[in-house]
């Protein structure tokens, strides 16, 4: 697995200080409290995946097969293009 890297600067003494005792009071190096922190604020616990919260949404439908059969007249039969951002 690929990782990447992140440098941050201009962290103040009082962040840098405070990251070191957490780090300390956890027995984590600061880099391992750092990716933590960074981890728990962009996946934080108990989220809803877009995908768990359409499959529960579909078993709460309870859509007949006639109802459900919709979907797939619909539906666009064309393969999936890539995703451009130009």
């Amino acid at each position: 697995m690929n990782m990447a890297m992140l440098t941050v600067r201009n962290i103040t003494d009082e962040v840098h200080r405070a990251l070191r005792v957490r780090a300390a009071q956890r027995g984590h190096s600061m880099e391992a409290e750092v990716r933590e922190i960074l981890e728990s604020a962009v996946n934080p616990r108990g989220r809803v995946k877009l995908g768990s919260l359409l499959v529960y949404m579909g078993r709460r439908a309870k859509l007949s097969d006639e109802e459900f059969s919709v979907f797939d007249r619909v539906r666009s039969k064309a393969p999936a293009r890539p995703v451009s951002f130009e």
